[in-house]
């Protein structure tokens, strides 16, 4: 419980700290690094399954198509998340960015709703409502929708439910959907660096931080599949507003983004929703605990 409690939270941790990581990128093209973590990711994967002869599974995935077709699709949807999320932190947007990970919880409800027909119980109804008055609020404060953050939320809500539809290990998630990737990401890099792209002329410390790409990517994904097999999901629930947390922290103090009143506001209704839907889901978890059959 301690150890996988420790692994979940360091993974959340990771997955925070990453403006940190692509802020030290800032002269390459948000295309570009999404292609190098690609790129040096599938290669740190395949090392780690060399190391534990761990491929057994990809001789049966390559049997079934319509797999191969939802981690394309996954694959896609991936990289489009990292292209811009990327994008939003080396443009001065990580409380856009942030925002959008702290909506991915209460979008997830609505897409149990529309895809899987689940049905929300009253208190997280009311939880997703706030959220939405909220993202409002963000909109007519800002005279715009707070794009980025509903497509960041948007994208990864999409990701997570055709990962549900067709699992795999954390691991060899990655590794197929970077596979698949890689026959896009492997030319495109080929040819810039031929064609006057960033790689041409990069500096020994950008190659550096471009290679770190590789495990940056594997080693939180790694650690959070190990802590969700040894704690409660209420629990890991709670450890994911960590990520936000410390990417909103980093928004405000490291990069100095503007955070006024009108939009504050907007996060507060947002956080408030996520108090709501977070202690809702534990108390109905400690409920199912005491309950005589589990006696």
């Amino acid at each position: 419980m301690h150890t996988g409690l420790f692994a979940a939270a360091l993974a959340y941790i990771i997955w925070g700290l990453f403006p940190l990581y692509f802020h030290q990128l800032r002269e390459v093209p948000a295309l570009e690094v999404v292609m190098h973590r690609s790129v040096w990711s599938l290669a740190f994967i395949v090392l780690v399954l060399l190391y534990q002869r761990r491929w057994a599974w990809l001789i049966n995935v390559l049997q079934q198509p319509r797999k191969l077709a939802i981690f394309g699709t996954s694959a896609l949807l991936l990289s489009s998340n990292w292209l811009l999320y990327v994008w939003a932190v080396n443009n001065g947007r990580v409380l856009e960015a942030s925002l959008g990970y702290f909506i991915n919880p209460l979008f997830n409800v609505l897409l149990g709703v529309l895809v899987l027909r689940e049905r929300p119980r009253p208190l997280q109804w009311a939880a997703v409502g706030i959220a939405g008055v909220g993202v409002l609020w963000l909109g007519v404060a800002a005279g715009a929708p707070p794009w980025i953050s509903l497509a960041l939320a948007a994208s990864f809500g999409l990701y997570g439910l055709l990962k549900k539809t067709a699992p795999l290990g954390a691991l060899e998630g990655l590794a197929l959907e970077t596979l698949l990737l890689a026959p896009l990401a492997v030319p495109a890099l080929a040819w810039m660096s031929t064609h006057g792209g960033t790689l041409a002329n990069a500096t020994p410390s950008t190659w550096a931080w471009l290679l770190a790409a590789g495990p940056l990517t594997a080693v939180p994904l790694l650690l959070f599949a190990y802590g969700a097999q040894r704690i409660q999901l209420g629990t890991l629930g709670l450890l994911q507003y960590l990520g936000p947390s410390l990417q909103f922290a980093l928004g405000v103090w490291v990069f100095h983004e503007p955070l006024h009143h009108n939009r504050l506001a907007g996060f507060a209704l947002i956080w408030m929703a996520l108090l709501i839907y977070s202690g809702e889901t534990l108390w109905r978890l400690r409920q199912n605990n005491a309950s005589p059959q589990n006696a």
